[in-house]
């Protein structure tokens, strides 16, 4: 019998018992030399939840991201059907995890595995493929995006221009144009740009982030990847990218996976009510490293609205947001209170505990800083809060399986 899934209540604990569960590690008890590892500690899989990872630098955050990755697509093909993953990769560093991770070997064989690579397929930008192909990465696919994928507020956002300000006014009027058109390019809108009435000081410095825009990389003839597909793990490696440029693609993709899946919940819905046999859309799991450059706690970007929709409604339609972050205090606090996860490596930024309190929960004994300094210095460490069981637990993170491409370099 499982004693411990974080995620998991204790009416779906008796009901599922060992179905629907990752590994995540195992238990630390003691302190000091007398610190050990006991028994497994387990995460749900099958409902969908909010978590937070965050850390310092270099303790685990991604290296957590690719084990609850690998973990998926281990389980039994009767639930691995009903999921899928979208990774987006800031970072150049999830590529790799089709590599089995032999220097792993010796850690491995202490929890009873072996190195491995996984089933994953990575895509990048369409425009950029040729400088990831120069770089040695092994990629399955390019992806782009249209100009018609976009809203008037994606470009004022990615521009950063304020709406109510001439440029804004004027890339609003320009888009009305284009609004009912789903054939169009960059050029098509640089060309209504020239021959707008009025405007003549704004016009050229909008022509001008047009034509950068093109540079992007992003826009081209392929489609984003079919993501919602039974078990299927997607990676968009978008390390490439600027920032704002990350936040826009981040946002393109989360309003498809959110309208597809509210629109799937539907059916699910009417079949389950007439004792119908269920045909599944995946439930997705979205996996977002440095989540506070898109979420953050002041201003906005590309993906910021839909990806507050998420937090607030993804639970209804089966979403799972999976958020790493190494400033905690720079993430949106909307974000960190509605969390029903948290796992936190090594803090020791006064601000970054701070921002953790606003998940002070009942259950716990002590402040949370407290927990966090408790931690054994090594790598992987951390403490799991679980509003569901409303318990903390201390919890060493399993080896890699796969190749971990986030590790620091050594000068020798």
């Amino acid at each position: 019998m499982i004693d411990v899934v974080v995620g998991r209540d204790e009416d779906d604990l008796r009901k599922y018992k060992e179905t629907g569960i990752i590994l995540l590690g195992k238990h630390i008890v003691g302190t000091g030399e007398e610190t050990h590892l006991t028994t497994p500690l387990f995460l749900d899989v099958l409902r969908p939840h909010l978590i937070i990872l965050t850390g310092k630098r270099g303790f685990g955050k991604s290296y957590l991201l690719g084990v609850i990755v690998e973990e998926i697509t281990k389980l039994p093909d009767d639930i691995k059907k009903n999921l899928c993953v979208l990774m987006i990769d800031t970072q150049g560093i999830f590529w790799t995890m089709k590599t089995p991770a032999e220097k792993e070997s010796v850690a491995l064989n202490e929890w009873d595995m072996k190195p491995r690579g996984f089933d994953v397929e990575v895509h990048v930008p369409e425009g950029q493929a040729k400088l990831f192909s120069e770089a040695g990465v092994d990629y399955d696919g390019v992806f782009s995006v249209q100009p018609s994928d976009l809203t008037t507020d994606d470009w004022l956002s990615v521009f950063g221009i304020h709406q109510n300000n001439p440029l804004g006014i004027l890339l609003q009027r320009i888009y009305k144009e284009f609004k009912n058109k789903k054939n169009y390019t960059i050029d098509d809108i640089i060309a209504s740009i020239l021959v707008h009435q009025g405007f003549e000081n704004e016009k050229l410095a909008l022509q001008n982030r047009f034509e950068a825009a093109k540079e992007w990389g992003i826009f081209g003839e392929e489609k984003m990847p079919d993501i919602l597909q039974p078990g299927k793990i997607t990676i968009l490696d978008v390390s490439l990218t600027s920032q704002n440029v990350r936040a826009l693609l981040l946002g393109i993709a989360s309003r498809k996976i959110l309208a597809d899946r509210v629109k799937a919940r539907r059916k699910e819905e009417q079949t389950e009510m007439e004792l119908s046999v269920i045909r599944r859309t995946p439930m997705p799991w979205i996996f977002i490293d440095e989540a506070h450059n898109f979420l953050p706690d002041v201003g906005r970007t590309a993906a910021t609205d839909i990806l507050n929709t998420i937090v607030r409604e993804g639970r209804q339609p089966g979403i799972t947001l999976v958020l790493a972050t190494q400033r905690p205090n720079k993430l949106n606090t909307d974000v960190i209170a509605q969390s029903d996860i948290v796992i936190s490596h090594m803090l020791t930024a006064k601000s970054d505990i701070e921002a953790l309190k606003a998940l002070m929960q009942t259950y716990l004994l002590y402040d949370i800083g407290k927990y966090i300094s408790e931690l054994p210095k090594v790598k992987g460490a951390a403490i799991v809060l679980d509003d569901n069981s409303e318990r903390i637990y201390r919890v060493r993170i399993r080896p890699r399986q796969s190749w971990h491409a986030g590790a620091s370099p050594v000068a020798i």
